[in-house]
């Protein structure tokens, strides 16, 4: 198994996570607006990492 691509779907799954965290906490208005903002910008930059890793990393036999 290839770890980039491992950690990569990890990061992806953290940043949905995270995403849907800050959806929920902007709709029901609930929680402080500097956590959802930070919790926002860093689940964001999870995601995209995460599929640019597994975009970009290449499956190799062994």
């Amino acid at each position: 198994m290839n770890l980039k691509r491992v950690f990569g779907a990890i990061l992806t799954i953290l940043g949905i996570i995270g995403l849907i965290y800050t959806g929920f906490g902007v709709i029901n208005h609930s929680g402080d607006i500097t956590v959802l903002v930070v919790v926002g910008i860093l689940s964001i930059i999870f995601f995209f990492t995460g599929i640019s890793l597994v975009r970009t990393t290449k499956d190799e036999a062994e």
